[in-house]
């Protein structure tokens, strides 16, 4: 018990912050050795093609248009195309009023992913970038993200996620913290050697090393990413090119996403399990494991297991390292707890914000997990998370 309880203990400082110190110490090394290229924006200006994906998305398409319409890009080497296939709404007749704009729209619908391989038959440029209908870029996001390729070995690039949190916020703006690590997590994956997996809100691929996903695929944005990096190409990484979103309406709205991904999550490991085996890509393999599998397996139910181990332990053999260990548990789920209660009666405390959402995280993942293995809800028409309206 005593061994499992510290190898437990282990893999959760590892998963959550103990990774993050190994990668930064890894990337201090390699910097004696390799010093980092500086690109300048506009160096390079491949012909590119901007997809957007919209369902149903009137609330927000005009002010979408409009932030599209203003990046700054050489315009004979930019195409956009919005695909709305099976909205209902008024979406794809606002986006027809815009002749700039290539519009993709059919009756039906059949999942974001599908949709998006119909717009590749469209595309004849190098470069594709994909982002969300309810993100808005910076106007520099396709420049920033265009001159990483002028190295052959990057074969795709991801932008940063960035979200909104208001000043009124709730315990969604965890997100918001949670993504700043995170932003410092894909900088460094980068510069070590490659990001693992993009997010939907804002990648780029080159267009012949693109791979038509499984029709089922539930986080389409990362498959496909990963499997140009497992190609051995690189996904790099690029902080200034980012994609500014409104955290999620409520915890309701947040719970429904965060479960989805974690569905998918599993589906992915599953679909990628390659980069398990040591020879096949060691490096990437190890941030596979190290930044992705492991929260999304099993880390949370070490969470679980370790308050269980600890209080046994202590109660066989009274300990002042297992004492402080169990007081430190059961402070930090406390001030989670404090933090759920609160919210409920709107009152609203951002020190409390991390361990609340922290824990709503990991709630979300054995959810999921066991979501995909036993119900098979997880479906690619999925009922999109509402988002804060500005």
């Amino acid at each position: 018990m005593t061994v499992i309880f510290w190898v437990s203990l282990f893999i959760i400082f590892y998963t959550y912050i103990g990774y993050g110190i190994v990668l930064y110490v890894l990337v201090r090394i390699k910097r004696l050795f390799i010093k980092p290229i500086k690109l300048v924006d506009g160096s390079f200006t491949p012909s590119l093609t901007l997809i957007v994906a919209a369902y149903n998305e009137a609330s927000v398409i005009e002010e979408k248009i409009q932030n599209t319409l203003q990046l700054i890009y050489p315009k004979d080497k930019l195409q956009l195309i919005f695909v709305t296939d099976g909205s209902i709404d008024n979406t794809p007749t606002v986006i027809a009023q815009y002749p700039e704009i290539k519009l993709l729209h059919k009756a039906g619908r059949s999942g974001k992913i599908n949709a998006v391989h119909r717009a590749m038959g469209e595309v004849n440029t190098e470069i594709v970038v994909f982002t969300d209908a309810n993100t808005f870029l910076n106007e520099n996001a396709l420049l920033r993200i265009a001159k990483h390729y002028i190295n052959p070995k990057v074969g795709a690039v991801s932008g940063e996620k960035r979200v909104a949190i208001e000043a009124n916020a709730d315990a969604t703006a965890g997100e918001g913290f949670y993504w700043k690590y995170e932003s410092a997590l894909k900088k460094w994956d980068a510069e070590l050697y490659s990001v693992v997996g993009a997010a939907g809100e804002l990648f780029s691929v080159r267009t012949d090393l693109y791979v038509a996903v499984e029709p089922d695929t539930l986080l389409d944005d990362f498959m496909i990413s990963m499997k140009i990096a497992m190609q051995g190409y690189k996904i790099a990484y690029d902080a200034d090119a980012y994609a500014m979103e409104s955290s999620s309406e409520n915890l309701k709205e947040e719970y429904k996403r965060k479960v989805r991904i974690a569905s998918g999550g599993i589906q992915s490991i599953i679909r990628t399990r390659k980069l398990f085996n040591p020879i096949f890509m060691p490096l990437l393999g190890f941030q596979y494991l190290s930044h992705r599998v492991l929260r999304w397996t099993i880390t949370p139910f070490l969470m679980i297991l370790v308050v269980f181990v600890n209080a046994y332990l202590l109660f066989d053999n009274v300990n002042w390292l297992l004492a402080i260990i169990m007081v430190g548990q059961l402070g930090f789920y406390s001030l989670a707890a404090l933090g759920w209660l609160l919210e409920r009666k709107e009152v609203r405390i951002k020190i409390l914000f991390i361990p609340y959402y922290f824990c709503f995280m990991n709630y979300c993942v054995l959810v999921g997990i066991y979501r995909y293995f036993f119900t098979q809800k997880s479906s690619v028409l999925w009922d999109k998370a509402k988002r804060k309206q500005g």
